[in-house]
């Protein structure tokens, strides 16, 4: 099953997309996938809000039997840093974390040759990486 979920790009949305991925979650029997998942879509759903212009986001959640999927797709189409080390300067670790949790990650380009858009995606299998 696949949702898909738009909203504004503001600081209020960060926590509605992060609740109603972790509702999926829990209500599709992944309840041990929950709490990585609701991480994860806060960092990418932040990154997306705070670097770029798009004044929509857009996530699709997809919902599988051994796990669920999770797609933040903005109007950036740039491609991102590698996860930083830790240190002490204070963000950017939003990368670092979903790599930590997700069981895989990654970013696709849409528009051919010259993109338009990206989607920042992760992953999360039941006893993986990020389940409880």
């Amino acid at each position: 099953m696949t949702y898909r979920l738009t909203t504004g790009s503001r600081t209020e949305a960060v926590g509605g997309m992060r609740d109603l991925v972790a509702a999926l979650c829990q209500s599709f029997g992944h309840k041990e996938l929950a709490e990585a998942a609701r991480i994860c879509t806060s960092e990418v759903v932040t990154n997306a809000f705070r670097h770029t212009k798009s004044p929509l986001v857009h996530v699709e959640v997809t919902i599988a039997e051994r796990g669920v999927k999770v797609y933040v797709h903005d109007n950036l189409p740039r491609d991102l840093p590698m996860p930083r080390e830790v240190s002490d300067a204070e963000g950017g670790y939003g990368l670092f974390i979903v790599n930590s949790l997700a069981d895989a990650w990654g970013v696709d380009h849409y528009g051919g040759l010259i993109p338009t858009s990206k989607a920042v995606w992760f992953s999360l299998l039941d006893g993986g990486g990020g389940a409880a």
